[in-house]
Parts: structure tokens; sequence; C-alpha cells
């Protein structure tokens, strides 16, 4: 599995460590646990990217989905990377959510956690 879940003990926030290829699977583990922390409130997302090298096509319609569907539920999302083409998917992502969404590179993890923390 290219997916690990962190929750926070209150759950407002949590980390999604992603690496290699994300595979529709993946989703299925991700979605329903993350949905459940929605249900008490909009969440903090930090989606770390290590090694990560894209979605497969099935992976990629369920990322589709799970953004439209929840397009106002994600408070701050943190995306954690690097490559370039990270940040660039980061600033892509930007019109689909109404979070407020930062790039970081992997050497600033400890400030992208403190960012998401910030009330």
């Amino acid at each position: 599995m290219a997916v690990e879940l962190v929750e926070s003990p209150d759950g407002r926030m949590v980390e999604v460590q992603v690496t290699g290829k994300l595979s529709k699977e993946d989703y299925e583990y991700f979605v329903p646990r993350t949905e459940k922390l929605m249900q008490n409130g909009k969440v903090r997302i930090l989606f770390s990217m290590h090694e990560f090298s894209g979605w497969e096509m099935g992976a990629l319609w369920e990322d589709i989905k799970f953004d439209i569907k929840h397009f106002k539920d994600i408070d701050r999302l943190a995306m954690v990377g690097d490559k370039k083409w990270e940040h660039g998917m980061a600033m892509f992502c930007k019109p689909f959510t109404t979070a407020k969404l930062q790039y970081f590179d992997q050497s600033e993890i400890e400030q992208a956690r403190a960012w998401l923390a910030e009330d």
C-alpha cells in the first residue's frame, strides 16, 4: 500500500504519507477514514509525498471524486514534496478547494505541521 494515515489525537488533523504510485485501493483505504474525521467538522490535511510517482488511472478518478465531494470540508492543506512537479501540482489544486493551501519542501515538514496547527 502506498498510503499511510496518521491521525492527530484531537481528530482535527491527518497526515497522509504517500510513496510510489497511488492506486484505487489506496483511496478505498484513505477516503472512509478521512470522511469519518470530517463528520466532526472541517479537517486539516498534511499530504506528504516521498518518492511519489503519481496516480494510476483508477486512482486519479477517485481523487477527482473526493475533491468534488469534499470541496468545503478541508480547512487547511499542506502539501509536502521534493520535486518541482509536486510544487506545480499544489498550485494546480488551488481552484478545486476552499482550503488554505500551501506547499512545503520535505526539509520543511515541521513548518508544515506548525502551519496546520495555527489558529
